[in-house]
């Protein structure tokens, strides 16, 4: 199958990793990129030093174009874009703050720069910005989706731009490609599939989970960090969407969280001076959230931990290798073509 995503980036497959902290470390990015898709290296956990050393693990592991998610708000997200633009990343994706300075980098080597939007605002921006592609993430993605379902904001945002879109929130089927296909997308991002995959490293107990719970059972809030947020559901889940944390909560637990994930407390203070409260806040409430997790991703703890999952959850019923996900998502999808030409002529 080729769209414009597969003919962009030299892939077999229009299927991405998106970069999920936590979840797509080298290892799930070298699969899915030896699969013939795409993989999102995630480093906004990682300092520098550790985002070079992934990317180089990445380049051992496979020989195929991959790319790494940073989001620029974070501590550390611009030293870590700065990482890979000096090694080359094939594909660098941003979000949460200006790209303009990356996409000019980025194609002085001959790489392509993706921009995760959730609106036409920030899509029409990104393009200003010169990005080669969107990822446009809907409603019922895992983490930061948008106000909009994929259903409705994949075609909003390409009446406003020709730029090659990714679709991420609610697929992990062939029917699902096609349907984003359909509604004016180039290629899909399966986040959730991916991450209950037996290369994945998020714990055994966690994708066990992800297979057992339904489409409903996941909680969109802005009390978990502050941002609009897909959690799975748990007794845990629920308690932390209950009600805002309070100012002193939220720095103890940031700290907390800081110091047991070893970012550096000097990368905090700084983004504290150069941001300003506001934006130093959401951080916070961000940092306050990331112990918790990784917990869950980590370590299968959902009595203290809190999983990020998109709705697709419900659709995810096994645990088979990158490969074997890639060839059945394939496959659906020209099952679910044949049968939509067959209703058609009916």
């Amino acid at each position: 199958m080729k769209t414009r995503i597969t003919e962009l980036l030299g892939i077999a497959h229009p299927i991405l990793l998106p970069g999920m902290t936590y979840v797509s470390n080298a290892e799930l990015v070298a699969a899915v990129c030896n699969a013939g898709g795409l993989g999102l290296l995630a480093v906004g956990h990682l300092t520098p030093e550790e985002t070079r050393q992934e990317i180089r693990r990445v380049r051992t592991l496979t020989d195929k174009p991959f790319g790494i998610g940073v989001a620029l708000i974070m501590p550390g997200g611009t030293q870590n874009a700065e990482v890979g633009i000096e090694e080359k990343v094939p594909i660098i994706n941003f979000s949460l703050g200006k790209g303009d300075w990356i996409c000019n980098r980025v194609h002085a080597y001959g790489g392509k720069v993706f921009a995760t939007v959730v609106n036409e605002k920030h899509a029409l921006a990104a393009e200003r910005a010169g990005v080669d592609a969107l990822i446009v993430t809907g409603h019922e993605a895992a983490a930061h989706g948008g106000d909009v379902t994929s259903l409705v904001l994949i075609p909003a945002i390409r009446q406003v731009t020709t730029l090659p879109i990714i679709a991420t929130g609610g697929f992990g089927t062939g029917g699902g490609l096609l349907a984003a296909l359909a509604l004016g997308a180039d290629a899909v991002a399966m986040g959730t599939r991916f991450a209950a995959s037996q290369e994945s490293p998020v714990h055994a107990a966690t994708k066990k989970m992800i297979t057992e719970k339904s489409v409903s059972e996941t909680i969109y809030t802005t009390n978990f960090d502050s941002m609009g947020c897909r959690i799975m559901k748990t007794p845990t889940a629920i308690a932390a969407a209950e009600k805002p944390l309070s100012l002193p909560r939220v720095l103890v637990k940031a700290l907390k969280a800081a110091r047991e994930t070893g970012q550096p407390m000097m990368a905090l203070i700084r983004s504290v001076l150069k941001e300003g409260f506001l934006p130093a806040l959401k951080l916070a409430y961000f940092g306050a959230a990331t112990l918790q997790i990784r917990k869950a991703i980590m370590d299968g703890d959902h009595n203290d931990g809190v999983q990020l999952i998109g709705q697709v959850q419900g659709l995810v019923k096994d645990i088979p290798a990158v490969a074997d996900i890639m060839q059945r998502v394939m496959q659906e999808a020209e099952t679910a073509l044949s049968d939509v030409q067959s209703q058609v002529r009916a």
